[in-house]
């Protein structure tokens, strides 16, 4: 006998598709922001409603059944239109929004200024949540903890941080693309000499650890070419190997993205640029496309629609983007 679907509780397939997605109860749990308990019992009304065990418990999480497996799509596209369909209710600003943003350090601190005054012009009761970029911030945006991040990411064929490799439900868009700059003291001992790949070579660079790796496509191209530089320390964030590459008393040179100078223009850092001295084939390979990243989920979400064009606006008037030492 068919059953209506008045009957169903529609939010029990926002909790089906949590479950789906987590492959656990605490999980979805902590993402309702309920108690297991609660997950477990609409599961079993869920189970009781398709007359199936929906998950089955194993070591690794609960395992889709192979009818949960097949609503699976269906879900997805169903909350994406009931997401648009409650996104056309009036013109009233709805109260209480949260953003919850990850963005690569330090553009965070060149650009958040802006967005933020942004947000609240437009939501005046917002509540944000930044947090910087780091080794978990792709899953936390799969996870649903996070609305979108902003980050760059590596043109070099072998990295592990290309667009290509991006999950097919995560979506993205490239802002901008920016060409990494080497960053040295103003009276550093290196300017005095000609600006080649010996020189370049010749002395200790500061390294950044960026998710779990301290090598990225710059030390990939350079062994292509049968050499590699030698990184006397490697710190967690640009800002700070640029601010280590300012202090004196040592000749080690920073390599950061071309925006940074703006950063350290800002900060008064006194350090000038030169560019990474290969040829053109091998620095295209260090180009990095800076990209807004947001799971398909939300892709008709009215809140994230409207992020996206003010963060598109905000690098087109020249708000934040790229900035550059003499």
């Amino acid at each position: 006998m068919k059953k209506s679907l008045a009957r169903l509780d529609l939010n029990l397939l926002f909790i089906l598709q949590l479950l789906l997605q987590e492959k656990s109860v605490s999980r979805t749990a902590k993402r309702l922001n309920v108690t297991p308990s609660t997950v477990s019992k609409s599961l079993n009304k869920l189970r009781t409603w398709f007359d199936d065990r929906l998950f089955i418990k194993t070591p690794q999480g609960l395992e889709p059944t192979p009818l949960a497996l097949s609503m699976e799509a269906e879900l997805a596209d169903w909350l994406l239109l009931s997401g648009l369909i409650a996104d056309k209710q009036g013109h009233e600003i709805p109260r209480g929004v949260k953003f919850e943003l990850v963005i690569e350090s330090p553009l965070m601190l060149l650009m958040f200024n802006q967005l933020s005054q942004r947000i609240y012009d437009q939501y005046p009761e917002a509540k944000i949540k930044v947090r910087n970029w780091d080794d978990s911030s792709l899953e936390a945006i799969i996870r649903g903890e996070a609305d979108i991040g902003f980050t760059g990411r590596e043109s070099h064929p072998l990295s592990r941080e290309s667009l290509h490799l991006l999950p097919n439900f995560v979506n993205f868009e490239v802002l901008f693309s920016d060409l990494p700059v080497v960053y040295l003291r103003q009276d550093h001992p290196a300017l005095q000499q000609e600006w080649n790949l010996e020189t370049f070579l010749q002395y200790a660079h500061i390294g950044v650890f960026w998710e779990h790796s301290e090598i990225w496509a710059l030390d990939n191209v350079l062994q292509e070419m049968g050499t590699q530089r030698s990184v006397s320390l490697t710190l967690p964030s640009f800002e700070q190997s640029l601010f280590m590459a300012a202090q004196p008393g040592h000749t080690m040179l920073a390599t950061a993205p071309s925006y940074c100078g703006r950063y350290a223009q800002q900060l008064n850092l006194g350090l000038v640029t030169r560019p990474i001295p290969l040829a053109k084939a091998h620095q295209d390979k260090l180009i990095i496309p800076f990209t807004m990243i947001w799971h398909k989920r939300n892709a008709y979400s009215s809140k994230l629609k409207w992020l996206k064009h003010t963060i598109r606006s905000l690098y087109d008037s020249g708000e934040f983007g790229s900035g550059h030492l003499s």
